[in-house]
C-alpha cells in the first residue's frame, strides 16, 4: 500500500499554512453558526474591507521578520500618516495626490532610518523600531495637541471605502480587496525571485550569507523600506474605511506580528511564506470578529495575541535549537576488535 500521498498531505497540514488554514476555517464555521447572515456577499466584502489594512501590514512585517528583524513602528506610522494626511488635505480634493505621494516618501524614509540604525549602528531592531514608534507617537501628539484636526478628502477615502459596484452574485467588490490581491501576488513573485531567496538566506544565517558575498545591510534596509511603504498603503486604506480618530493605528504593530507568526513565519527569520502571513492576517481578523460576535471583553484580545506570540517564540527557539544540535558521530571501531 502506497502511503506517500497521505504523508505528503499530513506534511502540508503540519506546516504553518496548513495549520492556520484549518484554524481560519474553524473560526469562520463558529462565526457562521452564531450569525448565518455573515455568509452573505455584502458581509463577507465588509469583512475583507476591514481586514485589508492588517493584511497589507502583515505583508510588510513578513519581509522584516523573515530577514531576522522586527518592526514595531508600523502602528504609529499608520496613525501618523492618517493624522498628517487629514491635517494637510483638510477636505481639499486637489491636494489628495500630492499628499499621498508625500506619505509614501515619509514611509520609505522611516523604513530607511530604521534599517540604517539597525544595520549600520548595530542597534537591535526591536529597540530601534520601539524608539521610532515613540518618536512618531510623540511628534503627532505634539503637532495636533492630542486631537486630530482637518479632514480627509473623498478622493483619499475611495481606496478604503468604495469599490466596483453591481458585480454579479457579489454586489460591490471593494478596491481594498483588489489592492491586497495585487500586493499579495507581487510579494509572492518577489519572494520567488533571486532577491527573495537572498532575503530568506539572510534571515536563516546572516554570517553564511555575508561570507557568500551578500550585502546583508542593504537587504535588511530594503525589507524595512518595504515595511514602511506598505504601512503607508495600510494608512490609506484604514483612513478611507474608518476615517481619522485619536487612536488610529494603535496596536496594529502587534496585530501584524501576531498575524505573521500565526501563519507559521518563524521569529528570527529564514522560514515562512507570504501566503501564510496573509492567511494569518485574515485569521486574526476573523478571531477578533468572533470575539465581537460573542461579546467577549476587549481585554481578551491582547491576552490571545500574547499567547500566540509567546507560543511562536517558543516554537522558533526549539526549531533553531534542533537545527543547531550536531548529529551524533558514528561509532568508531574498537582497537581490540580490529585485532581479533
Amino acid at each position: 500500500m502506497n502511503t506517500s500521498a497521505p504523508r505528503r498531505v499530513l506534511g502540508r497540514l503540519a506546516t504553518g499554512t496548513g495549520t492556520v488554514a484549518i484554524l481560519f476555517v474553524l473560526i469562520f464555521a463558529v462565526i457562521l453558526t452564531i450569525n448565518p447572515s455573515f455568509a452573505e456577499p455584502a458581509s463577507l466584502m465588509t469583512f475583507v474591507k476591514q481586514a485589508a489594512p492588517l493584511v497589507v501590514l502583515a505583508i510588510g512585517q513578513y519581509f522584516v521578520i523573515v530577514s531576522g528583524e522586527f518592526d514595531l513602528s508600523v502602528g504609529s506610522l499608520v496613525g501618523a500618516q492618517v493624522v498628517l494626511a487629514a491635517l494637510l488635505i483638510d477636505g481639499e480634493e486637489s491636494l489628495t495626490v500630492g499628499v499621498i505621494a508625500l506619505m509614501l516618501v515619509i514611509g520609505a524614509l522611516v523604513g530607511l532610518v530604521n534599517g540604517a540604525i539597525t544595520t549600520v549602528l548595530k542597534v537591535p531592531s526591536i529597540i530601534t523600531t520601539l524608539g521610532m514608534m515613540l518618536v512618531l507617537f510623540g511628534a503627532i501628539r505634539l503637532l495636533t495637541g492630542g486631537a486630530p484636526t482637518g479632514s480627509l478628502s473623498d478622493a483619499f477615502r475611495v481606496a478604503g471605502r468604495n469599490g466596483i459596484e453591481n458585480v454579479p452574485w457579489i454586489g460591490t467588490v471593494p478596491w481594498s480587496a483588489l489592492i491586497i490581491v495585487a500586493l499579495g501576488a507581487i510579494a509572492v513573485l518577489a519572494m520567488r525571485s533571486p532577491g527573495g531567496r537572498t532575503l530568506m538566506a539572510v534571515g536563516d544565517n546572516t554570517t553564511a550569507a555575508r561570507f557568500a558575498g551578500v550585502r546583508v545591510g542593504r537587504v535588511k534596509i530594503t525589507a524595512f523600506i518595504l515595511s514602511g511603504l506598505l504601512a503607508t498603503v495600510a494608512a490609506i486604506l484604514i483612513g478611507g474605511y474608518a476615517g481619522v480618530t485619536a487612536k488610529v493605528g494603535d496596536g496594529l504593530e502587534f496585530d501584524a506580528i501576531t498575524a505573521v507568526v500565526l501563519g507559521g513565519v518563524v521569529l528570527g527569520g529564514g522560514r515562512g511564506s507570504v501566503g501564510a502571513a496573509i492567511l494569518g492576517a485574515f485569521t486574526v481578523e476573523a478571531l477578533f470578529t468572533l470575539f465581537n460576535q460573542l461579546s467577549v471583553q476587549s481585554t481578551v484580545r491582547p491576552v490571545a495575541q500574547g499567547v500566540i506570540i509567546i507560543a511562536a517564540v517558543a516554537y522558533a527557539a526549539r526549531e533553531r535549537s534542533n537545527r543547531a544540535t550536531p548529529s551524533p558521530l558514528p561509532a568508531t571501531p574498537r582497537a581490540d576488535a580490529a585485532t581479533t
